[in-house]
């Protein structure tokens, strides 16, 4: 077996990101527009937005087209712009209950307060492909939204506020507190600026749970959810909508808005808990940058299993989940195997001859997995 060295470096490398490019831009479809991926795959821009843990729907967008629609490489290139930037502050904490809500279900009341808003979602269609799509053009579209919008009410109001469902089993004493919330931490931690460290504490884990990789939650999530682990959650509420952004003036120092941010938010009621001998519903809570609902499911779902005293399962495991879930680290720990490993890998044919070699003459007994 020969080895020939690896030929034509830099302006290999070179040409090779320039046929990438040449694959995304060949044939005679016209150019994808940023704003059209905005806007027309604004779930897989929200995907992105929550991975790359940076808020920008543009940029965003801009990366999906660059990366080809690869989100893993879309989030790695916003979390790498995110870090070149200078952090001016930090904004002030607010509560959901000021969320301008556009989606609002329960599964674990039929009638809450404020009604069930179904909002925008594909959750009681067929998965069924939509044919028409394939002539879809301004006109059909003038025409969908003609038909959509033509018979809806002159005055219709709409709540400022909604209250949280939990809150009807927090006032009849069936919810326990998380010990996070009976005793907040006197400063909060970042993930970005301090490596993790074990056990972490509840405001480190939200953080590296809502950056998390959708899949790669979901995967451990439903390991507890099918019976590996112990957490077989009740959706407690799920809203999506737009939150305040506030922060301090930075002359008055008041609490002042500058904008609002699209989240996903999840509260699920897990398994019956009692500190102090009163059994009471658990809760795990779960929030993420735009319209990501399995997300946020699944994060609330892992919020309760790792917080389980003795862990049972990988999902309980709180140094095993917060490690695996993040899918720019794994994706990069996937990719480097791509990289030249041409010293390792003759030092392991080297020791595999040796022990074939051995194995003939005897001196060693054992099958193939022997290690020499």
């Amino acid at each position: 077996m020969g080895y020939v060295a690896v030929k034509g470096g830099n302006e290999a490398i070179e040409r090779a990101c320039q046929l990438f490019a040449h694959e995304r831009t060949k044939g005679a479809s016209p150019p994808l527009g940023v704003e059209q991926i905005r806007e027309q795959l604004y779930l897989a821009v929200d995907r992105v937005m929550g991975e790359g843990s940076l808020y920008a729907p543009e940029l965003t967008a801009l990366a999906l087209k660059q990366s080809a629609g690869d989100t893993f490489e879309a989030s790695f290139m916003l979390r790498a712009f995110r870090a070149t930037q200078q952090r001016l502050g930090y904004s002030l904490p607010v509560s959901t209950e000021k969320m301008r809500v556009v989606r609002r279900i329960s599964s674990a009341f039929k009638d809450i307060p404020g009604g069930q808003i179904l909002g925008a979602t594909s959750d009681y269609t067929l998965r069924l492909l939509d044919f028409e799509l394939l002539k879809d053009d301004a006109a059909l579209r003038r025409a969908f939204r003609e038909r959509v919008f033509s018979n809806l009410p002159a005055d219709a109001e709409i709540p400022d506020t909604f209250p949280k469902v939990i809150h009807i089993l927090r006032r009849e004493g069936l919810l326990a507190e998380t010990v996070a919330a009976a005793h907040p931490q006197a400063e909060l931690s970042d993930i970005t600026r301090q490596p993790l460290t074990f056990p972490a504490s509840r405001s480190a884990k939200l953080q590296a749970l809502a950056r998390g990789e959708t899949g790669g939650m979901l995967a451990l999530a439903y390991s507890s959810m099918r019976g590996y682990g112990n957490i077989h959650p009740t959706l407690g509420e799920l809203r999506i909508g737009y939150l305040p952004l506030t922060t301090a003036h930075p002359v008055t120092g008041e609490p002042y808005v500058v904008g609002e941010v699209k989240v996903t938010e999840a509260e699920v009621l897990a398994r019956m808990q009692g500190n102090d001998g009163m059994p009471r519903f658990s809760l795990g809570y779960g929030i993420c940058f735009g319209q990501n609902e399995i997300k946020a499911i699944s994060m609330a779902i892992l919020d309760r299993c790792t917080r389980t005293e003795k862990p049972g399962s990988p999902a309980e495991d709180q140094e095993f989940v917060l490690y695996h879930i993040d899918g720019i680290e794994a994706m990069g720990f996937c990719n480097h195997w791509k990289l030249p490993h041409y010293v390792d890998f003759l030092s392991d044919l080297d020791r595999l001859r040796k022990a074939q070699e051995l194995a003939r003459s005897g001196k060693i007994q054992g099958d193939a997995d022997a290690d020499a």
